[in-house]
Parts: C-alpha cells; sequence; structure tokens
C-alpha cells in the first residue's frame, strides 16, 4: 500500500511532535509514523524538569545555561548548538505554556523552577533554579500537550506501524517503508521530506532507564547504508534507577532536596564535587556512586546500590512534587521515601551520539558537511551534538522541543520547494526480504538468549568504567553475536501481531547499535564526559577534541570504519585545558 504526504515524521515522541506540529503548520500535509500510540512514546517516562533561563526564582541567562551545557558537555559540544538552544528554549517553554501544558506554579503564578545537576550561575559559581516542571511528571504533560496541539492542526497518525527502511536514492531520501503491526502489510510512505526522530537505543544494556521499544531502529538502518552515527561511544548513565530495575528516579529528586549516602549513611558526594555535592553533572555523580560501591561502601543485599534519602524533606514534597517517585518507590520496593531510604543504582539512560545533523536538524553523510537531500532528524537518536560528551539534566526535552520544532521548520519550508522524488521499482523489496528471511530461517538461536547475552556483556564491558581490554573482548563477542543472529528462529509466522518477529527484526538493530558503539568505545583513548577509561584517565583536547563518525563497513561486515568531524566552536577556550572535573 502506498501513501503521499509532504512530509512524514518518524516517531511520536516529544520530538517527533513537535517536529510533526511545526511542519503541520509551514502548510503541508503531514504524516506521523510510530510504533507506538503517541502518548505512549518514551518522552512520557521523562520526569524532572525542562531547563530554561527564565529566572522566575533568581537570576538566570541565556548565556549561564550555555556554558553549563558546553561544560557538562566536556567540551565535545558543538557551541553553535549550545547558543541557539540556550536562547530558543525560553521561547520554546513559555510557548509550552500557552499550548496549556499545565506547569507546577511559583506563589506568584509563573512556572515553577528547581534546582538540578551541572545547572549553575554565574558560570559555575553556585546552583541555580533552572527547570521548569510539572510536578514529576513533565515530560508526560508534554506528550500529551503536543499530540492535542498535532490533531488540532491536521497531522495525520499511523500508530503501531514499525519503519524498517529508509528509501535514499542519489542522495536524497524520497520515504520510508513501515509494516502494520496489525495486518502484517507493508506500506510505503512517499514524502518530499522525512524527520527521523525515533529515540534511542538504551535496550541494549541489562540495567536501563529505557522502554521495550528503544532499540535504535532508524540508527542501525541509516548505518546499514553506510552513512555516519557520531559520538555513540558517549552513552549517560542515570545516577539513580530504583535497584535491580532501572526505573527512572528523576533528578529533580535531588534538585529538592534528596541526599545520596553510603552504608555509613555518609553524603559522599562532598567528597567529590563540594561546591554543589549531589547536584553534580550526571556522569561525575554516577562514577562516584560505582566507586563507593567498589570500595565497599555500597548498600543492599548484594551491596550494589546507594542510598537516596528524602527523610529529612516535608510531606507536601515528597508526596506532593515526587509523588511519581514515592509512588514507584512504594509499588516496587516496598519502601516507603517518607520514613525509609531508598535503594538506587545507575541505569543506562540516554544516548549523547546518534545520526548527525546541522542544527536545522538536517542529515549528515560524512564529516565535512555532506548531506542527505529531504532527509531531517531530531531528539535522541539525533546528534546535533547539543550534549556533546554528556547530557545535563532537563537538556533533553529542551533538545525534543527545539530542535523538533527547527527541523519541523526546515523540512516544511524544503517540501514546499521540492517535487516528489524518484522511486525505485519495488521499494519495498529490501524490507520484504529482510522479514521473509526471518521467517523462513529455521536455526535454532533464540532472539532472547542473543539479546541476554549482548545486554549483559555490554553493561560489563562498555558500561561506565571502560578499559580497552574489556572492550576489545565486546568487539568479538559482538561479531559472535552477530553470527548467530543469522541463524535466528521466528517460531511464529503468522501476519498479525506478530511479537516474535519484531523482537527478532529489533535484536539486529541493537546488534548495529551496539557494534558502533564499542568500536567507537575502543578507539577514542582518552577519558572525557560519560567515557571513562580506567587505561587512559585524562581529557586530550590535543588529540581528541573531535567528534567520532562511525560507519559501516559494506564490504566486511562487522568491521566498523571511523572517521572524524571538527568540534564547532565559539568563543569558549579558556577551559581547553588539562582536564579537572571539580564543581
Amino acid at each position: 500500500m502506498h501513501h503521499r504526504y509532504d512530509v512524514v515524521v518518524v516517531g511520536a515522541g516529544g520530538a517527533g511532535l513537535m517536529a510533526a506540529l511545526y511542519a503541520a503548520k509551514g502548510n503541508v500535509s503531514v504524516a506521523c509514523v510510530s510504533k507506538l500510540y503517541p502518548t505512549r512514546s518514551h518522552t512520557g517516562a521523562a520526569q524532572g524538569g525542562i531547563g530554561a533561563s527564565l529566572g522566575n526564582v533568581g537570576e538566570d541567562h541565556w548565556e549561564w545555561h550555555m556554558f553549563d551545557t558546553i561544560k557538562g558537555g566536556d567540551y565535545l559540544t558543538d557551541q553553535d548548538a549550545a547558543e541557539v538552544f540556550a536562547k530558543d528554549i525560553v521561547d520554546a517553554v513559555i510557548e509550552l505554556e500557552h499550548m496549556g501544558l499545565p506547569f507546577s506554579r511559583e506563589a506568584d503564578g509563573t512556572i515553577a523552577q528547581r534546582k538540578f545537576g551541572g545547572h549553575t550561575r554565574e558560570f559555575g559559581k553556585a546552583a541555580v533554579e533552572r527547570a521548569c516542571y510539572a510536578k514529576d511528571r513533565t515530560g508526560h504533560m508534554i506528550l500529551q500537550t503536543l499530540y492535542q496541539q498535532n490533531v488540532k492542526n491536521g497531522t495525520t497518525f499511523y500508530n503501531e506501524f514499525h519503519v524498517f527502511d529508509l528509501l535514499i536514492e542519489d542522495g536524497r531520501c524520497t520515504g520510508v517503508v513501515a509494516y502494520d503491526l496489525a495486518t502484517g502489510e507493508l506500506h510505503t510512505f512517499h514524502a518530499k521530506a522525512v524527520i527521523l526522530a525515533a529515540g534511542g537505543y538504551g535496550r541494549v544494556f541489562k540495567i536501563t532507564s529505557n522502554a521495550f521499544t528503544l532499540t535504535g531502529d532508524l540508527m542501525s538502518i541509516y548505518y546499514r547504508k553506510g552513512l555516519p552515527l557520531e559520538d555513540m561511544e558517549f552513552y549517560q548513565f542515570h545516577p539513580t534507577g530504583l535497584s535491580k530495575l532501572g526505573i527512572l528516579v528523576t533528578e529533580g529528586i535531588r534538585g529538592e532536596g534528596g541526599i545520596l549516602r553510603n552504608v555509613n549513611e555518609e553524603r559522599f558526594m562532598e567528597r567529590y564535587a563540594p561546591t554543589i555535592k549531589d547536584l553534580a553533572p550526571r556522569d561525575i555523580v554516577a562514577r562516584s556512586m560505582i566507586t563507593e560501591i567498589r570500595e565497599g561502601r555500597g548498600v543492599g543485599p548484594d551491596k550494589d546500590a546507594i542510598y537516596i534519602d528524602l527523610t529529612h524533606l516535608p510531606r507536601e514534597t515528597v508526596e506532593g512534587k515526587l509523588a511519581e517517585i514515592t509512588d514507584l518507590a512504594r509499588t516496587y520496593l516496598g519502601l516507603d521515601p517518607l520514613k525509609d531510604m531508598v535503594l538506587v543504582q545507575p541505569t543506562a539512560h540516554y544516548a549523547m551520539g546518534g545520526i548527525p545533523t546541522d542544527i536545522d536538524g538536517q542529515c549528515l553523510s560524512d564529516g565535512a558537511g555532506g548531506k542527505i537531500e529531504g532527509l531531517y532528524a531530531a531528539g535522541e537518536q539525533a546528534c546535533v551534538s547539543l550534549h556533546g560528551a554528556n547530557r545535563l539534566g532537563t537538556n533533553s526535552l529542551g533538545d525534543l522541543v527545539v530542535f523538533g520544532r527547527r527541523a519541523g521548520i526546515s523540512a516544511a519550508k524544503y517540501a514546499r520547494q521540492a517535487d516528489y522524488g524518484r522511486l525505485a521499482e519495488d521499494p519495498e523489496a529490501e524490507t520484504r526480504a529482510l522479514l521473509e528471511g526471518l521467517r523462513s530461517n529455521r536455526g535454532k538461536d533464540n532472539p532472547a538468549d542473543i539479546r541476554k547475552v549482548l545486554q549483559e556483556t555490554m553493561m560489563n564491558n562498555v558500561g561506565i568504567f571502560r578499559n580497552g581490554p574489556d572492550m576489545e573482548k565486546q568487539v568479538e563477542i559482538i561479531k559472535e553475536l552477530k553470527e548467530r543472529y543469522k541463524n535466528v528462529g521466528v517460531a511464529d509466522v503468522s501476519a498479525k501481531f506478530n511479537g516474535d518477529l519484531i523482537d527478532a527484526v529489533e535484536l539486529g538493530f541493537l546488534l548495529d547499535c551496539a557494534e558502533a558503539m564499542t568500536a567507537s568505545a575502543v578507539n577514542r583513548t582518552e577519558s572525557r564526559g560519560a567515557h571513562e577509561r580506567e587505561d587512559y584517565t585524562t581529557r586530550d583536547d590535543k588529540n581528541w577534541l573531535k567528534h567520532t563518525m562511525a560507519y559501516k563497513d559494506l564490504n566486511n561486515d562487522g568491521n566498523v570504519l571511523i572517521g572524524y568531524k571538527p568540534v564547532a566552536l565559539k568563543g569558549y577556550t579558556r577551559a581547553f585545558e588539562p582536564k579537572a572535573r571539580v564543581y
């Protein structure tokens, strides 16, 4: 079945909905294709807030936010992207308010703001209240608001349609091919412009805050076409996931005064970040927690967790501003944050890398500025390099709305002046071959078994602390798993709602993301941001102030070709000194 739209958006999370909304406002026809119902997208799991220098609680300026973003990204952030972001996010938050987003409020009626890790006043002197929030359900409220606005503005939704191919001919994207989960039919969406916004790939790790659907689908598809993935070695582990489960415990819990404590009930962050303590950037807090655990000061049955202490906070804060987290702790751990310290541990949370784009969302084909005509990306799947080597808390929701909007505007502008590009005679042939190959394979390997090995070994070998030998071992493990994947059999050969088939396809996507990530991490012989190597412990700006571009070797499956892209600098050069992480 064939469809035609001026702009097709893949993904219906915050970035996809913002992109679709602004494309629709651009007087073009828009379809949003999502493997989930939009309001179930993973943006709904974002709890703590969206950072913007509104200054509702204390003095704040966009320049301070820009600096914190660059410093938090360990100076790998593209500074033009940081400037655009820090300026645009102020208007974007006010616009969300005007759309009806129910922000929490200060006493004077302005949008409530609280402290968050890594956000400071006066270029690092003290913590600042910058996170705008709707209790601890901010992402959920963004989804609801943007979905309603898209319905109002005429976006057409194709829900539970799983995109399995990008149609790129002669350097131009002409559409996508999607699989309808309800019928098993393939659909070709012919488009003048395509926007990719399908989220991250956290399911490559064993302990993750990511939903089961975050399997890096479009990153893998882009990579399979010989196009680059940028900075895949940088993956953020959120310091606080519920112990063993990985369910996110918002950074807002520390912004409201929560304290991390070890088995001795010591507030250990005073030793690692003496100025802002528990509100240091996420990479610092996560490594500090793991250090405490490694040195025997962990808590819980396996001594592999840390306490988060809220018992000193007022009931109205715990059950009001942190209602969702309180409910999760009570439900899943049987702990009451009003009187019990809650067990948390770092959880794989967010990909800083992904499909490279410029500041208007257009996808890049190489490290020299080449572009794919008609193809855009935004959100966690994309890498405009706002986050550099480590994303600040709240900047993910800001990224979604700022660069989702820019991608939507750019795609609509392009679509208004472009014709529909040429499609291949059978645009669905590659997808059909992929699915029929899995259905007909009588191999004995089980996708769940391969996925389990992948997740456990990635957690162990390419996790918070890394070293060359472990990562080299992981390169070989991934090659072995990809060989096993060739023998994967799918027991269910039915057409409708075939979960076995989808799991098998998504496993292939995860293996590609793990391959690109591990090769990029092995190659970068320094420590920077979330990439912490025990065998190269310092930041090396002389050799590594550059972005990694990982390409699949189309002539030798399993090999990764590495290229580079320069960091965009814009005046923040005084910090380019031997690595120092003092907060």
